[in-house]
């Protein structure tokens, strides 16, 4: 799960085209994808009209701002990257607010920034939700408020041909691990390294990356063993990579992804009003099978739903 990441230049998005498909740009930049108050317009999904029984809960201090401002740090496929046009944000999460402002009755703009200046945005009132694969924890929901509306957890994948055997986290001792920066899978394996060593055994050389198309290249160049990334961008790095990878052992870890709002500012009700309304109008599950993370849904959307 995501907790804090950058991204790499072209030069390596031009390298791992075959292993990702997050797009190549500049994490300064604010790529945007936005619509009219009036619908959603996003390409293969349903249009998404004004619930007026969810813009009724949107507090007048939000519908004045005139655009709401999504961020994502579009380095995630399919959760969220950068288009072949070079600036527009992509993928499940954008698809998603885009679908949610309409609902609300809001216009969104869904701009690219760096994983890491989110929450911080959010706190600062640069942005209006984060919306990029973040996960609901507790420590979390003492800085921002999560309305949660997907589930995942960590898968590992390896070299198809001549790839190592891994099932679980024991068995990385000895072995070299690419993950990006700041993720519950860098923690994870940082301390099954030390578990390794403490039983007398080889520990874990764990390499960090900016953004996942680093730990992709990794793997691609043999740097790396195995990558561990959350289970709907390891499928689908495994799917684009045209054969070099496969997902191997078990997903483990299995905990929310929920949508950062500011705390405290009135807009998780009405948020939890249009994801449910996104459920029921079948958007949502639209949504989710475009991108092939509909394995992914969850039924029951909550305000601050962490489960650890």
């Amino acid at each position: 799960m995501r907790f804090t990441v950058g991204r790499l230049g072209t030069a390596i998005c031009a390298l791992t085209a075959v292993v990702a498909v997050a797009g190549c740009g500049s994490s300064s930049s604010s790529s945007s994808s936005s619509s009219s108050s009036g619908a959603s317009t996003t390409a293969g999904t349903p249009a998404t009209g004004t619930v007026a029984s969810v813009a009724a809960l949107v507090p007048a201090s939000v519908k004045s701002k005139g655009t709401y401002t999504v961020a994502a740090d579009a380095s995630y496929a399919p959760n969220e990257f950068v288009g072949t046009d070079g600036k527009t944000v992509q993928g499940m999460d954008a698809d998603l607010a885009q679908a949610l402002g309409a609902a609300m009755g809001l216009k969104v703009a869904v701009v690219n920034q760096t994983f890491g200046s989110i929450i911080p945005g959010l706190a600062s009132g640069k942005y209006d939700m984060g919306a990029s694969s973040f996960t609901d924890t507790k420590a979390r929901e003492k800085t921002v408020d999560f309305v949660t509306y997907f589930s995942a957890g960590t898968s590992f994948y390896t070299k198809a041909q001549g790839g190592v055997s891994v099932n679980t986290l024991a068995d990385l001792c000895g072995k070299t691990v690419a993950v990006e920066q700041g993720t519950t899978q860098q923690t994870d394996a940082t301390a099954q390294g030390v578990k390794c060593k403490a039983t007398g055994k080889s520990g874990v050389t764990v390499l960090t990356y900016p953004d996942q198309n680093g730990a992709n290249l990794a793997l691609q160049s043999g740097r790396a063993q195995v990558v561990m990334a959350d289970s709907p961008v390891a499928d689908y790095a495994v799917k684009q990579s045209n054969g070099m990878f496969k997902l191997v052992g078990q997903t483990y870890g299995t905990a929310p992804y929920g949508l950062a709002l500011p705390k405290g500012n009135g807009m998780t009700t009405p948020v939890l009003a249009a994801v449910k309304a996104l459920m029921a109008n079948g958007t949502y599950k639209a949504i989710l099978t475009k991108w092939g993370v509909e394995l992914g849904a969850i039924t029951n959307p909550q305000i601050n739903g962490a489960t650890s």
